[in-house]
C-alpha cells in the first residue's frame, strides 16, 4: 500500500492505493467511516487488493483522524458534501484512467457515513457501476441524491438486525429510491447483529460470522459489477 494524492480542482487530496500482486484488476474505492482514513479502511483497502483489485480510498478529512464519537459527529456533519462528491467522481475517474485497471467502471465501498456515500457515488459519477453500502447513513439535512443515476447500476446494502444510529431507519427508503429508478437494490440482513459490526478495530461492536459472510458477499457483487475493457478479464 502506498500514500498517494489526486488532483482535485487544483487541490492535491490526500488518498491510499493498494496493488493486487498480480498488478492489475478492477477498480474499487473504499470510503472512511467517520473516523476518518483509520488505520481499519487501510486495511480494507489492503484486503480488496489482496482479493485482486487496485483499491483506493481517498481521505475526505484530509488527514484528521479521531476516536471521539462526539468529534467524529462534528467531522461528519461538516463535511461539504459537495466536495466529497467531487472526491468521489474524481477518485472513479483516476481509476478508470489507469492502465492497471479492468473494466469500465469501479465500485464504491463503504461503512456507515463512508456506506452512505457509497451509495451517492454512482449519482454522482458514471464511472461508478455500483455501490456496496455498510449500515449506509446520510445524516445531512437537505441533501438529496439524484437516484435516476442509479439506471442500470446496483446496489447492495449490509443491514445491522439493530441498528440505533442515523443508517436504521433509512435504508428501506435507499433501497426503494433506487429500485423505482431503475437500479438494483439488494438489502442484508444480518441476524443478532449491531452497528458497525464489520470493524474489527472495536471488539465491543465487532461480530466475526456477520463480518465474514459480510465481506464474501461484497467481494463477490464487486466483482460482478465490473465489465472489463477491450476483453480484459477482470478479477
Amino acid at each position: 500500500m502506498e500514500q498517494v494524492t489526486i488532483e482535485i480542482r487544483g487541490e492535491h487530496v490526500p488518498a491510499v492505493l493498494a496493488l493486487p500482486a498480480s498488478g492489475r484488476g478492477a477498480g474499487v474505492i473504499v470510503v472512511q467511516e467517520w473516523w476518518g482514513l483509520v488505520p481499519h479502511i487501510r486495511d480494507v483497502v489492503q484486503r480488496f487488493a489482496d482479493e485482486g483489485f487496485v483499491a483506493l480510498a481517498v481521505d475526505h478529512y484530509r488527514g484528521v483522524e479521531t476516536t471521539e464519537p462526539d468529534e467524529a459527529q462534528k467531522l461528519m456533519l461538516g463535511l461539504d458534501i459537495g466536495r466529497v462528491a467531487d472526491d468521489l467522481a474524481h477518485a472513479a475517474r483516476t481509476l478508470v484512467a489507469r492502465a492497471d485497471v479492468e473494466g469500465d467502471g469501479v465500485a464504491v465501498v463503504g461503512f456507515c457515513m463512508g456506506g452512505g456515500l457509497a451509495l451517492l457515488a454512482p449519482t454522482v459519477s458514471d464511472d461508478v457501476c455500483c455501490s456496496v453500502a455498510f449500515y449506509p447513513a446520510m445524516p445531512w439535512p437537505g441533501y438529496a441524491p439524484d437516484w435516476s443515476r442509479y439506471a442500470g447500476k446496483s446496489a447492495l446494502i449490509h443491514k445491522a438486525e439493530s441498528d440505533e444510529s442515523w443508517a436504521g431507519p433509512s435504508i428501506t427508503a435507499y433501497a426503494t429510491a433506487i429500485a423505482e429508478h431503475g437500479g438494483e437494490a439488494i438489502v442484508l440482513d444480518y441476524s443478532e447483529s449491531v452497528h458497525a459490526f464489520f470493524n474489527d478495530d472495536r471488539p465491543e461492536v465487532f461480530q466475526a460470522a456477520n463480518a465474514q459472510a459480510a465481506w464474501r458477499r461484497t467481494v463477490e457483487h464487486v466483482r460482478g459489477c465490473s465489465t472489463p475493457r477491450n476483453g480484459a478479464t477482470g478479477t
